[in-house]
């Protein structure tokens, strides 16, 4: 039998063994994850207890007490030992609550934007795979949704990484235009990017999901610009900023996972973001690739900038990610980069952590997981750690909307 499987795989010429390879791994993982989320359920987030809800709001324990005592808000769920905890939703119900009762501090507990403070759409990109792109992202867009801000998140990454941590497989629960490609391609079909959003199970974010389907993108557009399909109001560049701009009004942050190559697809999100994030694993050779990524990226913005694209960034800054603090050769690239970029690399760094890692194998983030599933002082310290790197960016956004 394995003589005759053999001389089968002999006989099979490489495309029809890789798409045998994809079929079985494809199926595997659709068993894997019908295990840990059986098809009647769906991801859930954490409840939080009336000390974090009350932190995430920005008043006290008792202050919360007191209004569940009262009835005032939303009602908390009681444990049997008489233990409060809220769910994310109940927190912005309590946020909504606090801007009401105290209007003057309104953007204190509702951060939302106010008018004039333009929609912020940061892309996330690197040309090399492996420096936690996919990652900086989720974690960025849920630290922004717990404090309080309308969130969309896309993925533009044909591998629909950031699709899957969501919950959703891409190859089974996606079907034709699902994915930002539905909006921004060239035919009849083109559909409004409202009806392709999902919500999320995280309140207050919201998911353009990623499949295969993102890389007609990038064969339709070549053919586009030759047949001269589009005008130069919606040329290839501007149609992800395009799309976006139909549902600005409902988000306040839109963070964009954006493919590990300078395509039709990162030119888009790149031209449509108001501000980036380059990802630095600091490893000599993901800096000299990034150094080349930075090259192409320039040649290729300036080629945009002749035919009328608008590439003002409000920042850029890079991101220090899977760091070993205590690794000697890491210090001294990240000394090095520092030196070069200063300001705009952030002060704080993503450091390395088996957490994180491990939190993956459930596809759940340190943000998702209950406290105390693993060990306290690991989830601790890469959670400090990811929350400092988020919230310099949350910084930045302030400052664009003069906040701060």
């Amino acid at each position: 039998m394995l003589q005759e499987n053999s001389e089968f795989l002999g006989r099979q010429s490489s495309d029809a063994r890789i798409a045998q390879h994809a079929r079985r791994l494809s199926d595997q993982l659709q068993t894997l994850s019908e295990r840990m989320f059986p098809p009647t359920a769906q991801k859930a987030l954490k409840t939080f207890s009336s000390t974090e809800a009350a932190s995430l709001v920005g008043v006290s324990d008792g202050f919360l007490r007191a209004l569940s005592i009262e009835g005032k808000g939303p009602s908390p769920d009681l444990s049997d030992t008489g233990r409060r905890s809220y769910t994310l939703g109940q927190v912005n119900q309590l946020r909504e609550y606090m801007a009401a009762a105290k209007p003057k501090d309104a953007v204190s507990y509702l951060p939302h934007r106010r008018p004039g403070e333009k929609l912020q759409t940061i892309a996330v990109a690197n040309f090399k795979g492996g420096s936690a792109k996919t990652t900086t992202t989720i974690y960025l867009a849920q630290y922004l949704a717990l404090q309080g801000y309308r969130v969309l998140a896309v993925d533009l990454d044909p591998q629909a990484s950031l699709t899957s941590l969501f919950g959703i497989q891409p190859e089974f629960d996606l079907s034709d235009g699902d994915t930002l490609y539905g909006a921004i391609r060239y035919d009849d079909k083109q559909r409004p990017l409202k009806d392709i959003i999902r919500k999320t199970y995280f309140n207050g974010l919201d998911l353009v999901p990623g499949n295969l389907e993102l890389m007609e993108f990038e064969h339709d557009t070549p053919t586009a610009i030759h047949q001269r399909k589009t005008g130069a109001q919606d040329i290839f560049f501007r149609r992800v900023g395009l799309a976006l701009a139909s549902v600005e009004e409902d988000y306040d942050i839109v963070v964009i996972d954006c493919p590990p190559q300078l395509g039709y697809l990162t030119l888009g999100a790149v031209c449509a973001a108001t501000s980036l994030l380059i990802t630095i694993h600091p490893q000599m050779v993901d800096v000299a690739s990034m150094s080349q990524f930075l090259l192409m990226t320039s040649d290729l913005m300036s080629v945009v900038r002749e035919f009328g694209g608008e590439l003002n960034h409000d920042f850029i800054r890079y991101v220090v990610t899977r760091h070993e603090p205590n690794d000697g050769p890491q210090a001294q690239i990240v000394g090095m980069l520092r030196s070069l970029f200063a300001e705009e690399v952030l002060t704080s760094t993503a450091v390395k952590s088996t957490a994180i890692a491990d939190a993956g194998l459930t596809k759940q983030t340190l943000y998702e997981l209950p406290r105390g599933q693993i060990s306290r002082k690991t989830f601790d310290r890469a959670v400090e750690a990811i929350d400092a790197v988020n919230r310099e960016i949350l910084a930045e956004i302030q400052k664009v909307w003069v906040r701060s």
